[in-house]
């Protein structure tokens, strides 16, 4: 995963783990027999975009003696790091920007390879956009998220074969059916609370020390941002959140989550300057070119809940 972007996501999940597992994004790369392609150097990757200033791709490629090239998640976590940038730059752009680096990085026929899964990726991403949006797989139930992973698993056969989707999304996977059968138990009226304890224990000492590992993550980033705002409001400065974060996480992690800070406050001091100017204007055109002047297009879908005053 993306660490800019996915610390972000995880803590979500910590609150809402069916519904940010059914986004998708890729988890620890397996073991495989080809050779991995370093990823892009530091320098390259951040004249790409300013929010990649001081990052490493995430992800490799590898490719095997054929030419052709394994598709499984290194080769997706370095999709998804440049796709992270997808607001700052248009997808066009992402797109663009993924197939110089293989152009630049692997010999022709492997870039070529590797292009094929990058347009099939993006195929996909789009579809799950659609189906994100689509009417009867909201809710939190266990009925609900089982329509929601049937609903996903169609709509990836469409674009990876079954080798593929056990590489790229298998850990997800089983992440997903962990998530449903805990939410069955919990649902299951015919069980006496003590019951659905023995079967929720008995779920926990069947998960491998990996999957566990895997499960705690997000909640220990949610409890870590938990334990970041006690220490803001308590008056605590950056240099304190930065050792905290780092005796967690690690310095590079830390740094990048100072990084997620510093664009959150800028963010929110920019809609606090426009909302100040917008109360100003009693023309809803003048209101719309203010919107305009601020803000980008794909910024500006962020703004609803801000203008209703909920900063």
């Amino acid at each position: 995963m993306n660490l800019r972007r996915g610390w972000l996501l995880v803590a979500a999940a910590a609150a809402l783990l069916p519904l940010a597992a059914f986004i998708g994004w890729p988890v620890s790369p397996p073991a495989g027999p080809a050779d991995p392609v370093p990823a892009t150097p530091v320098s390259t990757a951040a004249a790409f975009a300013p929010s990649l200033q001081g990052t490493r791709p995430d992800g490799a490629v590898r490719v095997a003696p054929d030419d052709s090239v394994v598709v499984d998640e290194q080769l997706i976590g370095l999709f998804d790091y440049y796709l992270s940038t997808v607001g700052e730059k248009s997808p066009d752009q992402v797109r663009a920007q993924i197939e110089r680096e293989l152009d630049r990085t692997l010999r022709p026929p492997a870039a070529a390879a590797a292009k094929r899964v990058l347009a099939r990726y993006f195929a996909y991403k789009q579809a799950l956009g659609a189906l994100e949006a689509r009417q009867g797989l909201a809710g939190m139930d266990a009925a609900s998220l089982q329509r929601r992973l049937a609903a996903l698993a169609t709509l990836r056969a469409r674009f990876f074969s079954r080798q593929e989707i056990a590489a790229v999304f298998g850990r997800e996977d089983a992440a997903n059916q962990e998530a449903l059968a805990r939410l069955r138990i919990r649902e299951d009226v015919t069980l006496t609370p003590q019951q659905k304890q023995e079967r929720l224990a008995a779920l926990e000492a069947s998960l491998s020390p990996a999957e566990r590992a895997a499960r705690e993550a997000p909640l220990k980033i949610g409890r870590m941002q938990e334990e970041v705002e006690r220490m803001r409001a308590a008056g605590a400065d950056d240099d304190a959140i930065f050792r905290l974060r780092a005796e967690a996480f690690g310095a590079d992690a830390a740094g990048r989550l100072a990084e997620v800070d510093r664009e959150e406050a800028a963010w929110k001091q920019r809609i606090a300057a426009y909302l100040a100017q917008r109360r100003g204007l009693q023309d809803e055109a003048a209101v719309a070119a203010l919107r305009s002047r601020m803000f980008s297009e794909e910024e500006q879908r962020r703004l609803a809940v801000y203008e209703s005053g909920q900063l």
